[in-house]
């Protein structure tokens, strides 16, 4: 039988965001109903609310998000009801050609509930990146839902699902920093900081922080940090290459999304080294290099899907570090706040002085 639940909805482009009522179907095939616990507060919800991803409005608000599965339909093994589960935005479907290469974190046929979630008067929402976290309850693919240790706070297990794991994966998965190397994160919000973790994680030698804002410096040097630079006062290509012994970074990640930004990451890095883009940009932007430069300097350009993660595999992982204390997730947690203030937490996203806001029910 549906239920009926709260939700925060986006109605239409830049309108402030509101809490309506929402109409979730029993689980069909293959799906799951989570009764989301917490849910943080990501700038991609922001770009959904601006209109910035597509126009399908209104949006069901809410990705990064950990709740308990209340029921699932038929033919779900993945998980039971009673599941401590984090969701992910990149259920795999086992049989395309990258799965069936053994590399399925490329799935090229990811999916979502087949379903609808709507609003009382039936008006069909679609869900940020096919979840919809915003809400009391929400209706996924079961193969969105990937069972974590119970014990960690959902405010901390939600982070994963996006902006902390796309920066640690960007480090780790994407960007391959091994022990010894020399790392340069250019974009310390929270994204940046997570990529940070990553590195110290990944046993880089020096981990180079750069921003415009000393706030955001702090706290990637509280996050692991060796080395700030604000790139609003020293070029930040000559500092890197500085602190590098005039050679530049082994891997530079690039979490801002601006042809400005890349610029400085592909100069930064040292010969054969390695750039990472994790930080999404808009898309009218353009990037202009010189080809020559591509091939002269070698090395490899990249880009950081998701911190190009498999989530039955990173997710348990991370949890369990965080749990032996060897990453400090909560460190990530500015704040909790409740359904009706995920407005003020966009604006707040402005000021620079968050991390992350999380919704908690």
């Amino acid at each position: 039988m549906a239920q009926q639940v709260q939700g925060v909805v986006a109605p239409g482009r830049n309108e402030p965001v509101r809490v309506e009522t929402i109409v979730i179907p029993d689980p069909g095939p293959g799906e799951a109903v989570v009764r989301i616990q917490a849910c943080g507060v990501c700038h991609t919800d922001l770009h959904y609310k601006q209109g910035g991803i597509n126009d399908d409005f209104p949006f069901l608000l809410g990705h990064e998000a950990a709740g308990v599965v209340e029921s699932v339909g038929a033919g779900v093994t993945e998980v039971a009801p009673g599941d401590f589960v984090i969701l992910n935005w990149r259920a795999v479907c086992g049989a395309c050609r990258a799965c069936l290469r053994g590399r399925p974190q490329y799935c090229f046929d990811t999916h979502n509930a087949r379903q609808k979630m709507t609003l009382a008067d039936g008006t069909e929402l679609s869900p940020a990146l096919g979840i919809g976290a915003f809400a009391e309850k929400t209706l996924v693919a079961a193969g969105q839902c990937t069972k974590v240790d119970p014990s960690v706070a959902p405010e901390v297990a939600g982070l994963l699902g996006c902006g902390v794991m796309a920066g640690i994966g960007a480090a780790i998965n994407t960007g391959n920093v091994g022990r010894g190397d020399t790392v340069a994160v250019i974009g310390c919000g929270g994204v940046g900081d997570a990529a940070v973790v990553g590195s110290r994680l990944a046993g880089a030698a020096r981990i180079i922080a750069v921003d415009i804002d000393d706030r955001k410096l702090e706290t990637a040097r509280s996050m692991g940090a060796t080395h700030t630079v604000n790139s609003r006062s020293t070029d930040p290509v000559e500092a890197v290459r500085e602190l590098t012994g005039g050679f530049g970074a082994d891997v530079v990640i690039e979490a801002v999304g601006h042809p400005e930004t890349y610029k400085q990451a592909f100069y930064a890095r040292d010969l054969a080294g390695t750039v990472v883009l994790v930080g999404v940009p808009t898309p009218e932007m353009r990037l202009d290099l010189p080809l020559l430069d591509v091939f002269g300097r070698g090395g490899a350009l990249k880009s950081s899907w998701y911190g190009d993660c498999l989530p039955s595999r990173d997710f348990p992982m991370l949890v369990d570090l965080h749990r032996q204390g060897r990453i400090d997730l909560g460190a990530f947690v500015t704040e909790t706040i409740g359904l009706g203030d995920v407005e003020k937490a966009f604006a707040r996203m402005h000021e620079g002085d968050v991390l992350r806001s999380v919704v908690v029910l």
